[in-house]
């Protein structure tokens, strides 16, 4: 284990320690900062880690492989742990600065990269070849695109004259980034869905329906200008054809295409309750052994790159309904929220959701801490009580 996963998975106890001894000391989830009790998010995540402590009782994966994906999906306790411990809309304020600020040096990086600027601090494996910094440039173009709509959302919330401006342009540079410099698939979908949501509320709502066609122009005027964009298209639409014709699962797609079919069966074959949590290596071998005994397994621990179906596979039909459940109890949480807070905490989770789609996101390591700390200084951010004045309402 690298130096770096340990020291933040040791912050990670702390962090769950602290937020256990706050709520110790209140004597209550109602003082201070958020209600917590009140919130529909808690009662969510609790039932989601209660589902997959249950199914431990039979799962067919190892006990290790099942210990260490419950471990992974206890990432969720981040949000909680967040909302117990912010105290009130200042702490969010400088806690989500924080955050912003090493979202902003992961940017600003990758764009030295990009000009062949030195980056003593860039540790990927990919810096040369992908202009990645800290991760590979799936996780980073979904970050930065994230950045990019809370730069927009909350461009009220940046101190000085010039304050508002200065954060449009660093939501302009990150998207840039992410279309003209990353070729993570991901990073720019998350990137063109939400510049299209940021559009459609700014229009007047008599014309808000035009978010339905928003995404396939803003693809459309990408595939034209921007060679990373197009390369990587062209390339999905011949590895998914390639996939069709002759069941080629050395790409990318063709990978996610293998995997996705595998997993739909085993939700077919276990549609009441799952293989259970950590089971998707070991079905996923079981049933690739048999059309070909000769079959080496996967890598222990491994996904298939699609949060949704990964439910599936270990809770059935009910975990897709837990995930669901999940996501649309935050959403309720934000509907409390003002204006500017609740879009930029419902682009963050409508960009998990769609990143979900193509990635395990909520079981991946780092992105996945990404989106349980952001949505849970979001929420501690739009729900706790206010120490100043309200945010500017911009555009309705």
């Amino acid at each position: 284990m690298g130096l770096s996963i340990a020291i933040i998975s040791i912050a990670k106890l702390l962090l769950l320690l602290c937020a256990v001894a706050a709520l110790l000391l209140r004597k209550g989830l109602s003082q201070d900062g958020v209600t917590l009790a009140k919130t529909f998010t808690l009662p969510a995540v609790l039932a989601v880690l209660l589902a997959f402590v249950l199914s431990l009782f039979w799962t067919v994966a190892p006990l290790r492989e099942a210990a260490g994906s419950l471990a992974k999906y206890g990432k969720l306790m981040i949000i909680l742990a967040m909302m117990a411990l912010i105290r009130d809309r200042r702490e969010a304020l400088y806690a989500l600065a924080a955050f912003a600020i090493a979202q902003l040096l992961v940017v600003l990086s990758s764009w030295m990269l990009f000009v062949d600027m030195p980056v003593a601090w860039a540790s990927s494996r990919t810096t040369v070849s992908h202009y990645t910094v800290f991760s590979g440039y799936l996780d980073q173009g979904i970050m930065s695109a994230v950045f990019a709509a809370l730069c927009w959302h909350l461009r009220g919330l940046v101190p000085g004259r010039y304050g508002p401006q200065i954060a449009v342009a660093v939501a302009v540079l990150s998207l840039a980034n992410v279309f003209f410099v990353m070729i993570g698939r991901s990073g720019q979908l998350v990137g063109v869905v939400l510049l299209s949501l940021a559009i459609m509320w700014q229009l007047p709502k008599k014309y808000r329906a035009a978010v339905v066609v928003l995404p396939f122009l803003l693809v459309a005027a990408l595939f034209v200008s921007s060679p990373a964009v197009r390369e990587r298209l062209t390339l999905a639409k011949t590895e998914v054809q390639n996939y069709s014709a002759k069941q080629d699962a050395s790409t990318s797609s063709g990978v996610r295409l293998a995997f996705w079919r595998r997993a739909a069966q085993v939700i077919a074959q276990r549609p009441l309750a799952g293989a259970g949590i950590g089971s998707w290596s070991s079905e996923y071998d079981r049933l690739e052994r048999l059309d070909n005994p000769r079959h080496k397994d996967i890598n222990r621990g491994s996904n298939p790159h699609q949060e949704y179906l990964l439910w599936g596979v270990q809770l059935g039909v009910p975990g897709l309904l837990l995930i669901a459940g999940f996501m649309l109890s935050v959403l309720r949480d934000t509907l409390k929220m003002e204006t500017p807070y609740a879009r930029a905490a419902q682009s963050a989770l409508l960009a998990l959701a769609v990143a979900c789609l193509f990635n395990s996101t909520l079981y991946d390591g780092l992105i996945g801490d990404f989106f349980c700390v952001l949505i849970g200084l979001l929420l501690a951010l739009g729900l706790s009580k206010p120490a100043g004045p309200p945010l500017p309402q911009h555009a309705t």
